[in-house]
């Protein structure tokens, strides 16, 4: 007697959008990526019901004006740069804003970097078998004059997105072909929602030890105090966008956060290399961002003053790698 097999990976076509198909019929889960917006996860099905957050109506009115939802990812920086400019190597360099390309906050702070919705990204390898399923594509930044006008580090990222034992593994690699050390500060921005109970009867886990002061304009200011929340603090009366350091790890080196409802229940699990957690939950909305980042935010430039010790970087023919687990239950 012959079983089929629970994984699969597969291209379709959803509203004329190709996307990338990981399922896993054993645990009914299914998770949609869109590699021309940005290679953008923005569907985790369980038993139909959809983990992240996504408020398009359709994945084409998504394409058409793509909004932060799913799981963006943010290079070559996350979060903001203070000024139009940062520093690197013991070099500073100014941001050509002619470009279009670098978007800012409410301060007109560059934020985000610009490969967000990124159309370049291509699919290298689609892979099934009776333990996992799993997608990897490629961006190759040196090919584009624009990106690299703007961060002038020849480097190529790839990302594999790995549905395995009921968890959706997000792997990024990056290889500078660069002739001086690449700074490394790059994150991702998911957006998760809870379904079974309302936000204000979520209760988060937060395992970190230190809670970064910042200034008015969300910028680190070198002050660290120690985080003060509950083990599973309430959501209730608290609005989240802050940024968190020096997490608590397992023996494999991973920090788990989590938010959960009545019985729903995400959890994210961040590798030794993503040092640190951006946590944004605004009030009156029906979702959370546990982000996983290789750095605070505006780390180039702290770096250089001297305030930011714990910068990573790339050096010439090297290679950065590290993962992040979405892990749902309850669903």
């Amino acid at each position: 007697m012959s079983f089929a097999q629970p994984y699969s990976a597969r291209k379709a076509v959803v509203d004329s959008v190709e996307v990338v198909k990981l399922a896993d019929s054993a645990r009914n889960i299914e998770v949609t990526i869109v590699p021309s917006v940005g290679n953008m996860a923005y569907e985790m099905n369980v038993n139909g019901k959809n983990v992240f957050w996504m408020p398009s109506q359709s994945l084409s009115a998504f394409k058409a004006k793509p909004p932060l939802a799913g799981n963006p990812f943010l290079g070559p920086w996350a979060n903001r740069i203070e000024g139009d400019a940062f520093w690197a190597n013991g070099k500073k360099y100014v941001f050509n804003l002619e470009l279009g390309n670098i978007r800012r906050d409410q301060n007109r702070n560059p934020i985000h970097g610009f490969l967000t919705y990124s159309p370049h990204w291509e699919v290298t390898a689609l892979e099934s078998n009776e333990r996992y399923a799993a997608v990897t594509s490629r961006l190759e930044f040196w090919r584009y004059p624009d990106y690299m006008a703007q961060f002038p580090f020849a480097h190529t990222l790839e990302m594999t997105y790995r549905l395995q034992d009921g968890a959706l593994e997000v792997a990024t690699r990056i290889e500078n072909f660069s002739n001086e050390p690449m700074p490394v500060a790059i994150g991702y921005h998911p957006y998760f929602q809870i379904l079974d109970a309302p936000r204000d009867e979520w209760k988060v886990h937060i395992p970190a030890r230190d809670h970064l002061t910042l200034s008015k304009a969300l910028i680190p200011t070198g002050e660290r105090t120690p985080v003060s929340y509950a083990d599973q603090q309430p959501l209730a009366g608290i609005q989240f966008d802050d940024v968190f350091t020096n997490l608590v790890r397992d023996a494999n080196g991973r920090a788990e956060f989590w938010v959960q409802g009545a019985r729903q229940k995400i959890s994210v699990i961040y590798g030794p290399k993503y040092t640190v957690a951006v946590i944004y939950a605004p009030p009156q909305r029906n979702f959370i961002c546990f982000e996983p980042m290789a750095a605070i935010t505006n780390a180039f430039n702290l770096a250089h003053s001297g305030v930011y010790k714990e910068l990573q970087s790339i050096p010439p023919r090297g290679v950065w790698q590290e993962s992040y687990w979405i892990k749902p239950s309850g669903f």
